[in-house]
């Protein structure tokens, strides 16, 4: 997802996967604070159990900063863990479940 100033990109949203289950958001932050600033970073975890399922989003404040991120972070590693790191896609609209 981007958000857009004067028809240019200025925000890039960007998913992490295969994170290692010890990594939360701050050491999720600290990984792509070195190609610009990080506007969010957020773990996905299990709403019961609170453990993370292994993947993620951040926020980068401008696409340049985004884009170098994922060029320099996908196939790297993070805690023992080969990352996958690609812009994510926008959030698809679901039925909510009924219980």
């Amino acid at each position: 997802m981007h958000t857009y100033m004067k028809g240019r990109k200025i925000r890039m949203n960007i998913y992490v996967g295969n994170l290692s289950y010890n990594v939360d958001d701050n050491g999720l932050k600290d990984a792509f604070e070195k190609f610009g600033e990080v506007k969010s970073a957020k773990v996905i975890t299990d709403r019961e159990t609170g453990r993370s399922k292994g993947f993620g989003f951040v926020e980068m404040m401008t696409e340049v900063s985004g884009s170098q991120a994922i060029e320099e972070l996908n196939g790297s590693e993070l805690d023992g863990r080969t990352l996958r790191v690609n812009e994510a896609r926008p959030r698809e609209q679901r039925p909510r479940r009924q219980y």
